[in-house]
């Protein structure tokens, strides 16, 4: 790759909007539940591959998103402005590898 292609990597603008409007066309298509269906394991085998998988990726994630274990998307306007600890930011402190949760 040279130094002059700036079609690759995390500034590829014409691969990301081409993703983008081929999203928005497939979900505007109205194909989106079928295609839920279509993933389903077919068999126990199957969806216990498709749970061993993704434990595999949450194991490598750095962190999951709360709002998966509460329900509702990051941008509730419920959540906002909530501390999440009852101290201030000056009076935490980040944990070093191996002490977590002392």
């Amino acid at each position: 790759m040279s130094g002059t292609d700036k079609e690759h990597g995390e500034g590829n603008y014409k691969a990301s909007r081409k993703y983008n409007e081929a999203t928005k066309t497939f979900v505007e298509s109205g194909r989106v539940d079928q295609a839920a269906r279509d993933a389903e394991p077919d068999s126990d085998s199957d969806a216990l591959q498709m749970a061993n998988a993704e434990a595999e990726g949450r194991r490598r994630a750095k962190e999951e998103d709360p709002a998966l274990r509460r329900g509702t998307s990051k941008d509730d306007a419920g959540s906002r402005g909530k501390p999440v600890t009852d101290r201030s930011a000056d009076q935490t402190t980040t944990p070093k590898p191996g002490q977590e949760g002392e």
